[in-house]
């Protein structure tokens, strides 16, 4: 029987969705949206997860679920096409991920760069909750109760998703079963999408660093944040060659500048390559291409806010939407684990007798 082609990705529900959401994964999300070349396609908002760093701030979590949800669909996720479902709803990830956590040990999780990386940057350490430690096995059960075979990714995701395929070799030898499939990790094909810097210059774009442009910011709020972007601290006068590497504004054109926006709103250069040879011989100033990425953006995010303000009038029915669809995840996800407790010998039913 040839395999489903079932699709699985979504984000922590800790604020709403910025640009390196957007190019990391999102646009990702609307071409495989519009190729409709799969059985199943889910965006799971992973409310449980985020509480493993903000246990104490339920609310936070709780009310961003509908923002997130509102940034999908104001991006062109199309609920006809694609499942939005809410992590907590589906109560059988829970029971899962506490099979699959005496799979992994301790020290496994440690080695995982994503988790060493999210507990530096939240300065964690000793203070950090086991939940957060052990999101990636979580994370394993989202992509497992679904029979995922695709997860579009950001780079820096990579480990989470090997961490799963481990989890999935391990539970068919250890229970002599093959339940699921190995799924397979999707990266945009723009590398320069794979992993957004902030507007600091800082190496991950982060909402809880305030170094975001996000997809409902309005108009001048996107100007400012360009404007005060990081760029080349020694290419002070016009003249200075400058520095495209680590160069923030040249991050973002590599991510978002395409040939037909030099016609529109720069037509003295033909493409990127010559903006970038004209920036490092000097003679172009900073100020010059953040405005030109300026309009690149506000063209972008302008339909996206006009689609966000007319959803925010229909919040009951987006409700509505994502909690029949969480419900109809959890039938299928039940099956799964119905499967698992039954490769583990957790089949007690069959002591009744009939």
């Amino acid at each position: 029987m040839e395999q489903k082609k079932i699709i699985l990705t979504g984000d922590r529900p800790t604020g709403n969705l910025h640009i390196g959401h957007y190019v990391g994964s999102v646009a990702n999300r609307l071409s495989l949206q519009e190729k409709g070349d799969f059985d199943k396609f889910y965006i799971l908002i992973a409310d449980t997860q985020a509480l493993t760093d903000n246990a104490d701030n339920v609310d936070k979590v709780k009310n961003n679920v509908i923002q997130v949800a509102i940034d999908y669909l104001s991006a062109g996720i199309d609920p006809k096409k694609v499942d939005i479902i809410i992590q907590s709803q589906v109560p059988e990830l829970a029971e899962m991920t506490m099979y699959f956590m005496n799979l992994v040990t301790v020290a496994r999780l440690n080695r995982n760069p994503t988790v060493k990386e999210e507990i530096k940057l939240r300065g964690l350490n000793a203070s950090m909750p086991a939940g957060f430690l052990c999101y990636p096995i979580s994370q394993a059960a989202d992509i497992l109760a679904f029979g995922s075979t695709i997860v579009p990714v950001g780079e820096d995701q990579l480990p989470m998703l090997e961490q799963t395929r481990e989890i999935v070799r391990t539970f068919h030898s250890t229970y002599d079963c093959d339940i699921f499939p190995l799924p397979n990790a999707l990266l945009p094909e723009n590398k320069a999408c794979h992993r957004l810097v902030g507007t600091d210059g800082n190496a991950k774009m982060s909402k809880s660093l305030g170094n975001c442009i996000f997809l409902k910011d309005e108009p001048e709020v996107v100007k400012q944040k360009i404007m005060n972007a990081y760029t080349d601290p020694n290419h002070i006068k016009i003249s200075d060659p400058g520095k495209v590497e680590g160069n923030v504004v040249f991050a973002y054109l590599d991510a978002f500048c395409k040939n037909e926006h030099f016609a529109r709103f720069l037509p003295e250069y033909a493409n990127l390559d010559e903006l970038k040879a004209h920036y490092r011989r000097g003679g172009l100033g900073d100020v010059k291409i953040k405005l030109f990425l300026n309009n690149i953006l506000q063209e972008l995010l302008a339909p996206i806010r006009e689609k966000r303000k007319k959803l925010e009038q229909n919040v009951d029915e987006i409700y509505e939407m994502i909690f029949e669809n969480s419900k109809k995840a959890s039938e299928i996800a039940k099956n799964t684990l119905a499967k698992m407790k039954d490769a583990m010998g957790l089949d007690y039913y069959k002591f009744l007798k009939k």
